[in-house]
């Protein structure tokens, strides 16, 4: 957890970048990461360093290679001479210079170092508009304790939360509560194969790691779970350089070695190699409107034919997850009760071709300030077979926070999210503890509740009857206030004495006039 110190400090180095003219904050994160990443470079390169120096041999992986860089009219700099531990003890105008001019080439042309943070600094662009602003990130960044995973991760996530504070940025972040529940509901394994087709910044996959420590740490004993985990577990998809830098960063100081942060535009590139592949996808993918026939994957196409990015997205988690696989993923609520027919066809698959498991209405302020539309996720299994019996339903309504454009919290810190405890007057304020814990019991007692209740489950039948509608609103029922019961002698006798007070009031009116 941050330091109220630390956050300061933070701040300060953010509110640096706007006063030297960097005001896109996607752009300072992006600055951040490099110094970041060139820290984590001379840290790895010590590492081979001691090791090598310790069994008395030469160096495995040398990240600084011997020599020159070449660059300049002198011959260029030695590789040594780029370390952050050299660097980061340089007067700023020198260590300016420096970064300038010897460290982003050396950055652009290292992705044969082979992982996938390497791969995307390819594009990597030195923005930092001056040496003073240069020195104060390089010391903010020289004082973390970056052998901390959790102070890393915290750090990371703190800055990206200023992503979704800034503006026109927001919309690569979803809420990181509305996240947790995604993963706690899907219980993540060891052995699983997780991919976000639409990874941004790869906060499901992020969430995914950290449920996977807290819940399963004896996958880090052993060398395999863990090369798994580190190597095989982590796969994300995006098609902007940024978001993959940010993406592939963030997986890092959370303390995944090497995931599998790719690009890759979805919707239009093929799926050989990827499909019938992941056991578990976690995504809230954008959804823009339509593309045209030609730009579209033709293997998505023949599993629903539509220009729609949300049907079309629907096709793609069908397509990645192996039979058996699971999703839970957002849409918009016009995928649940669109009439096209590529929207009925696309919930007929999941219906009557796979298991759906599950629709959960979110309510329409939670993606604000940035989008009102109103969202649900959909939990379902791939099975190829058909599989569905009940679907289970849930009508949130408070997610923690106020469903204004401020978003406020609505109680203390650890009272929000979906493993809060909570009492019966503070679930009006945040439904996620009781979605989490309804979830495990939908094949149970979930299936007696009536359907004036926040959450119940329709059977099959039924969802079919209605032409596939998943609309919680076609199967909830209302509460109806009961009549009052009242002896009709006595609503007579009421009547009549009515009757009499307006009588008189006649009789007094003729005689006033």
């Amino acid at each position: 957890m941050l330091t109220g110190e630390l956050r300061s400090k933070i701040d300060a180095v953010w509110n640096a970048f706007w006063a030297g003219g960097i005001a896109n904050p996607l752009e300072v994160i992006e600055q951040i990461t490099y110094l970041l990443f060139m820290r984590g470079l001379d840290d790895a390169h010590t590492r081979e360093e001691n090791k090598a120096n310790r069994l008395g041999r030469k160096m495995e992986r040398r990240i600084f290679p011997p020599g020159k860089d070449g660059i300049g009219k002198d011959g260029g700099i030695a590789y040594e001479d780029m370390r952050w531990s050299r660097l980061k003890n340089r007067d700023p105008a020198a260590m300016f210079a420096i970064v300038a001019e010897h460290v982003f080439p050396f950055l652009r042309t290292m992705a044969e170092e082979g992982t996938a943070h390497a791969t995307h600094m390819k594009g990597a662009r030195f923005t930092i508009p001056t040496p003073a602003l240069l020195a104060k990130v390089v010391d903010l960044i020289a004082k973390l304790p970056m052998e901390d995973r959790d102070t890393k991760g915290d750090l990371y996530e703190y800055m990206l939360s200023k992503i979704a504070s800034a503006g026109q940025n927001g919309q690569f972040r979803t809420p990181r509560h509305i996240i947790a529940l995604m993963v706690e509901m899907m219980a993540p394994g060891p052995k699983d194969l997780i991919c976000d087709p639409a990874c941004g910044t790869c906060g499901f996959l992020v969430a995914a790691g950290e449920y996977l420590r807290d819940n399963h740490p004896k996958l880090f004993h052993e060398a395999k779970t863990r090369d798994h985990f580190n190597q095989e577990m982590f796969h994300g998809f995006d098609f902007d350089g940024t978001m993959l830098r940010i993406g592939s960063m963030n997986m890092m100081l959370h303390g995944v070695e090497d995931p599998d942060i790719r690009f890759k535009d979805s919707l239009a590139q093929e799926h050989a190699g990827d499909a019938d592949r992941y056991s578990l996808v976690l995504a809230n993918p954008p959804f823009a409107g339509s593309l045209d026939y030609e730009t579209t994957a033709k293997d998505l196409l023949a599993v629903v034919k539509t220009k729609k990015t949300e049907l079309l997205f629907m096709a793609l988690f069908l397509k990645l997850l192996k039979p058996g696989g699971r999703a839970a993923v957002i849409v918009p609520d016009g995928v649940l009760f669109g009439s096209s027919t590529a929207h009925k066809a696309i919930r007929r698959m999941l219906v009557e071709d796979h298991r759906l498991d599950g629709i959960i209405k979110l309510p329409s302020g939670v993606f604000r300030p940035y989008a009102g539309v109103s969202t649900a996720i959909v939990l379902f299994t791939k099975t190829n077979s058909g599989g569905t019996d009940h679907v289970w339903f849930y009508d949130c309504q408070a997610d923690g926070f106020s469903l204004d454009d401020k978003r406020n919290a609505l109680l203390p810190g650890e009272k929000t999210g979906p493993k809060a405890t909570l009492n019966d007057g503070e679930h009006g304020k945040n439904n996620l503890p009781d979605i989490a814990a309804r979830w495990k019991a939908r094949g149970g007692a979930e299936r007696n509740r009536l359907r004036t209740a926040q959450s119940f489950c329709v059977p099959k039948a039924e969802i079919a009857a209605a032409d596939y509608d998943l609309s919680i609103n076609s199967y909830k029922e209302r509460v109806h206030e009961a009549a009052e019961h009242r002896p009709p002698k006595e609503i007579i006798a009421e009547l009549k004495a009515l009757e009499k007070e307006i009588t008189e009031g006649l009789v007094e009116l003729e005689r006033m006039l």
